[in-house]
């Protein structure tokens, strides 16, 4: 027999299935990992076929060395999805199977942990007879006492319930009443499971409804569905609801949030709901953790997965169900290769496995709600909050008047006022600042020099430390002092300039002296359960204030809060991006709607230089159809997604003349693939080239071409031959190609 396996090299002149022979006694299945010789070493590769058919003489064929494990490590779903993805994106197929798997199981870099532990090795009648002729009632009494029941007990355990059991127990398994044994040891995030329970929470007629239209897809062929609610219509319960039906029917879940910050509050719903058969996936988790919630989950003992992007690939058993809450965040796109957009890998896996989808949004993407209204998915709509809780009262500040005033802080008066009243009341405040760190930019005030990063060309950003401050890259990391003079002038009036999260801390500090506050940013939640640990503080009261970037605007629910500041509003309006409106206004509309999810009602802050803005307005009172029907309009009008697929070719070189000589060659290449294709070019609206925004990163000149395109046929054919010029790369520079990229910075 032999076996055509994937090596788990990257790289295009190895892109292809190799054939091994199998060697007598050893049963191999599509999906498992294998040990094979690969050149003068041995490499790990998965096994994508079985046949006992070969051109090949078997004399010059080579052996599979041995199996990695017993089981198909990717089963046949996510090997078909795997290929699926590695045709879309033009790359090996060993690149998309690593997706399927955690990182650290390839060369062995994580194993199976195990502990000793103890159980009886006779009948429990023999057992208590060895106890009552230990008149002594020792230690190897009080550990028989302990085994009664039959279960093993870990030694750690008993070592906690009889001091320094070792020599006793050694006794006990010489004498054949015990036997001590190593057992398999789940690293199991955030501790023992707690009871399960249910809270008997009666449904909303409004998520009765939802629910409704839902359950027969979970039952039957299964469907998508955009479910479109206001914040705080209670979309998760329908979620936990459309699990216990999916749990019912014998089948699995997975869960999506767009951030790990959401993660440790949607685990702890569903554990409490569902117990050990949750389970948790996200980049957080250390690497022994992550392989045994995959093994859990790969073994049928886990069957709700919740998790950020990398948790659409858990290999759970029978998939019944996939949510994607918050589907509108941009996190959801993997912008690294191979790229992907979750919500269509989800997608994929519904339509593959009869699976139901649910996207799930307060403020939907304008292609998902676009979507939704030509039919692709079936719209469910929740336009109140639960128990008819009203939407909270927005007051919108201008900040100009401020100035005018004289208050030169980033707090207005309003929302000083306010913060005042609701801790006075023994509430609690969200404050919105997108922007961490102290300063946002050091300028000299006589010529105007901004000190920007030595390998981006981006601002340096200044943090306050635990002594002296220090100015930040939030591209590349890159650190180093202020400077005491301007390096252009040598002037001495250094300034620092606009504000971030530390500074708004600062400011809330000096303002209301003693008030706890939890601040929530990247530089705070680097650590392991960084994010749960300061969402507990808040959960709890003992922090008052949370304040934070865009994290904190996400899906997190706090009955106490009922004041939500946004201090800075202008600084999502106006960036380089098509999408910057769209943006804004889910950020503005998520962060309102932390506001009065509880027994009291909500109050909403948002500053801005331009309150007339219609984008603000759209958000203050939580319209999202008008907001919709302005952004399709303005979209269509310019011809911007979904009207048309932006893409570019992205250059990148440590010389910045050899990135502009690949752009240009590049744009040659593509003008020249259109004239050779007219059906391509009469569906091609633009190609451009240009600098990026940000023409200096992480120590390498950028530029693009920048492609605008109608959706078709042609189009998909081009934007493959475009993959396959950014595979070929280009001299002394790294070439990427994008569709619909993150950012077109």
């Amino acid at each position: 027999m032999y076996c055509r396996v994937i090596v788990d090299i990257v790289h295009e002149n190895v892109a292809k299935p190799f054939t091994y022979l199998i060697p007598e006694n050893m049963e191999l299945t599509p999906g498992q990992r294998v040990a094979v010789p690969f050149g003068s070493r041995e490499k790990e590769g998965i096994v994508i076929g079985i046949t006992d058919e070969c051109d090949v003489p078997p004399e010059k064929l080579r052996t599979v060395t041995r199996k990695l494990e017993d089981y198909p490590a990717v089963p046949p779903e996510l090997m078909e999805l795997a290929q699926e993805m590695a045709a879309k994106a033009h790359c090996p197929q060993a690149e998309t199977l690593r997706l399927m798997l955690p990182a650290q199981m390839r060369g062995g870099r994580v194993n199976v942990r195990t502990v000793r532990t103890a159980r009886l090795a006779v009948e429990p009648e023999e057992a208590e007879k060895a106890i009552r002729e230990d008149r002594r009632n020792g230690k190897r009494s009080q550990l028989l006492q302990l085994l009664l029941s039959g279960e093993s007990i870990t030694v750690p355990e008993l070592a906690r319930q009889v001091r320094d059991p070792g020599d006793a127990l050694k006794k006990l398994e010489k004498d054949g009443l015990v036997r001590i044994l190593q057992e398999e040891s789940l690293r199991t995030p955030g501790g023992a499971f707690a009871e399960v329970q249910d809270p008997g929470y009666e449904l909303t007629a409004g998520q009765q409804e939802a629910l409704d239209e839902i359950l027969p897809s979970l039952r039957g062929k299964g469907k998508k569905f955009l479910l479109h609610g206001v914040t705080g219509s209670g979309k998760t319960e329908v979620f936990m609801n459309a699990v216990r039906e999916t749990l019912s029917l014998g089948k699995s879940a997975i869960i999506l949030v767009p951030e790990i910050a959401l993660t440790p509050q949607m685990v702890s719903w569903f554990r409490g709901r569902f117990g050990p058969v949750a389970a948790v996936i996200h980049s957080r988790l250390s690497a022994g953790e992550r392989y045994d919630e995959w093994r859990r989950i790969r073994r049928g003992d886990a069957r709700v997965v919740i998790g950020a992007r990398s948790a659409v690939f858990s290999p759970v058993a029978r998939l019944g169900l996939i949510v994607v809450d918050e589907e509108h965040e941009s996190t959801y796109l993997n912008d690294r290769h191979p790229r992907y957009d979750t919500r269509e890998v989800a997608g994929s896996r519904c339509d593959r496995e009869n699976a139901t989808l649910i996207l799930a949004s307060a403020t939907p993407s304008i292609l998902s709600f676009a979507k939704a209204r030509r039919g692709d998915y079936v719209l469910l709509e929740m336009p109140s909050r639960v128990n008819d809780r009203p939407l909270p009262e927005v007051e919108i500040v201008d900040m100009r008047q401020e100035l005018e005033n004289g208050n030169r802080t980033v707090l207005s008066t309003a929302l000083r006022k306010a913060l005042k009243e609701c801790i006075s009341k023994g509430e609690q405040a969200i404050l919105l600042m997108n922007r961490r760190g102290y300063n946002s930019f050091v300028s000299c005030r006589s010529c105007g020099y901004v000190v920007k990063c030595p390998n981006c060309d981006i601002s340096m950003t200044y943090h306050l430390g635990d002594t002296d401050g220090r100015l930040r890259c939030h591209y590349c990391g890159t650190e180093m002092d202020p400077p005491q003079s301007c390096p252009a002038c040598g002037g001495r009036y250094i300034r620092y300039f606009g504000a971030g999260t530390q500074k708004v801390e600062e400011e809330v500090h000096r303002m209301l002296p003693g008030v706890p506050t939890v601040r929530m940013d990247y530089d705070t939640t680097g650590t392991k359960d960084g994010h749960g640990k300061l969402l507990e503080e808040f959960r709890s009261g003992r922090a008052r204030i949370l304040i934070g970037t865009q994290m904190i605007a996400k899906g997190l629910d706090f009955p106490q809060v009922t004041l939500a500041g946004v201090v800075a509003a202008d600084m999502a309006l106006h960036l380089p991006d098509y999408r910057s409106r769209e943006r804004a206004f889910q950020l503005f509309t998520q962060v309102a709607g932390r506001a009065g999810r509880g027994k009291r009602s909500g109050r909403v802050i948002i500053q801005t230089y331009q309150p007339q803005d219609p984008v603000i307005g759209f958000a203050a009172r939580q319209d999202y159809r008008a907001f919709f029907e302005s952004e399709f309009r303005r979209r269509r009008n310019g011809l911007y997604p979904p009207f048309t697929v932006l893409a570019r070719l992205l250059a990148e070189s440590a010389r910045e003349e050899k990135a502009a000589d690949a752009a240009a060659a590049l744009e040659e290449k593509v003008q020249g693939m259109l004239d050779s294709h007219p059906e391509w070019k009469r569906k091609t609206l633009m190609v451009l080239k240009d600098t990026p925004p940000v023409k200096f990163l992480k120590g390498k000149h950028r530029r693009h071409i920048l492609i605008k395109a109608l959706v078709s046929k042609e189009t998909d054919a081009f934007f493959g031959a475009l993959t396959e010029m950014a595979a070929e790369g280009a001299e002394d520079a790294e070439v990427w190609f994008e569709i619909n990229p993150t950012t077109m910075m």
